[in-house]
């Protein structure tokens, strides 16, 4: 059962009571990321997720992360492109502890200047994790020749280690002050609860932050660039990535592109697994996936590749997908991937933290409520010739962006 609910101050709430749980999970979210971002911002929403962990007005940063340990409870958070988001597992009986610590760490950060300043290199670590793991590097430059580096989407989550450095205490709170506001935030719940005590535990734990309003959201780049980037390094693996333009998740094909992907390179039984690694020997990973955000969207195709094959596997990629153009989806194909997806979704909704992800997101950037038998209707509904029609007159193969992470000489 899902109820939501809505404080005086403007917080959204949303809960989804899982029977037969025995946890809950709680997600904090608030709606910025990376691409709110200027150029001199870059990396400062994913910058405050880490200092929010570093003190409070009643805990110390080993306090912060002591305390739910101390009763089992798993205390993290994220950024996106789009959102970041503060979150808790825990066993039922202490809900109202893991509330409290979660609206501690979101309200009442002091970001102590000498835990800022440690913190920067921990962020510069991360960023140097980040430049040692190639495909990670790759995805993120993909982003870049889609859609530009200077705003949106194509912005880095990790930053800059040049803006890291240079991040204020003030550089914190301004910002915080432009997005971190009432009405911007959702809690959202998923597991072993009670949704009237849920709303008094919200009530007494963030009904008092004050009343605000986000800053308004700047234009970002939607369109596909169709750009190239190619990074050495010295690896012994290249890696290629291809980004063509796909539908928003408010889009009326986004299903289709869903099936779409997976029939390309969704699992081991994929077009793209079966001729480029199977039948090809050219890669250990390949595979293909949708990233959609509100207002735009792009279809991946990824393959990490022993040196010099790189060329090879990309004419390769394009050739299944020329046929992929030409002559659409089997009805095998078509009945295989949707029964892969549909289970997807149920699996989903036997776990608490999935739960309580895709309800918090949803509600947060969409204002609506998930309905997974809604998704999976769909799904059922979805006819092979809607899907190959999809095929045939939207997905562009023609025009696309790449990166390339290559072996330095």
């Amino acid at each position: 059962m899902v109820k939501t609910f809505l404080l005086d101050n403007g917080i959204r709430i949303i809960t989804k009571k899982l029977d037969g749980a025995k946890s809950i999970s709680i997600g904090v979210f608030v709606g910025v990321g990376s691409a709110f971002e200027t150029e001199k911002e870059n990396g400062i929403s994913h910058f405050i997720e880490h200092v929010n962990f570093k003190g409070t007005k009643k805990r110390t940063a080993f306090d912060v992360v002591r305390d739910p340990e101390s009763l089992g409870i798993i205390l993290n958070a994220a950024t996106s492109k789009e959102y970041t988001y503060y979150y808790t597992k825990s066993l039922s009986e202490h809900t109202e502890k893991a509330l409290e610590i979660l609206s501690d760490i979101f309200i009442e950060s002091t970001y102590p200047e000498d835990e800022l300043e440690r913190e920067k290199g921990v962020v510069i670590e991360e960023i140097n994790m980040y430049e040692d793991t190639p495909d990670d590097v790759c995805a993120t430059e993909l982003s870049r020749a889609t859609f530009g580096g200077g705003a949106g989407y194509g912005k880095k989550i990790l930053g800059t280690k040049r803006n890291v450095q240079r991040f204020s205490r003030q550089d914190v709170l301004e910002y915080k002050k432009k997005y971190y506001t009432t009405d911007n935030v959702v809690l959202s719940f998923a597991g072993d609860l009670d949704a009237e005590n849920i709303l008094e535990l919200c009530e007494k734990y963030f009904g008092a932050m004050p009343k605000s309003k986000r800053h308004r959201a700047p234009k970002h780049v939607t369109e596909n660039l169709c750009k190239e980037i190619v990074r050495k390094k010295k690896i012994e693996q290249e890696h290629v990535a291809l980004g063509f333009t796909a539908p928003s998740r408010e889009d009326e094909l986004f299903d289709e592109y869903q099936v779409m992907a997976n029939v390309l390179g969704g699992g081991m039984s994929s077009r793209l697994f079966q001729t480029v690694r199977e039948k090809m020997g050219l890669c250990y990973t390949i595979e293909s996936y949708i990233q959609s955000y509100k207002d735009c969207g792009s279809m991946t195709v990824y393959a990490g590749v022993r040196e010099g094959c790189l060329d090879k596997t990309v004419d390769a990629v394009f050739s299944e997908l020329k046929k992929f153009k030409k002559y659409g989806v089997t009805e095998d194909e078509f009945s295989c991937v949707k029964e892969q997806i549909k289970s997807s979704i149920v699996f989903s909704e036997e776990s608490t933290s999935a739960q309580m992800t895709v309800y918090g997101r949803k509600f947060l950037i969409e204002n609506a409520v998930y309905d997974p038998s809604e998704r999976l209707s769909r799904f059922d509904k979805m006819s092979l010739d809607n899907l190959n029609g999809a095929i045939f007159d939207s997905f562009d193969i023609e025009n696309y962006a790449v990166s390339k992470v290559v072996k330095m000489k």
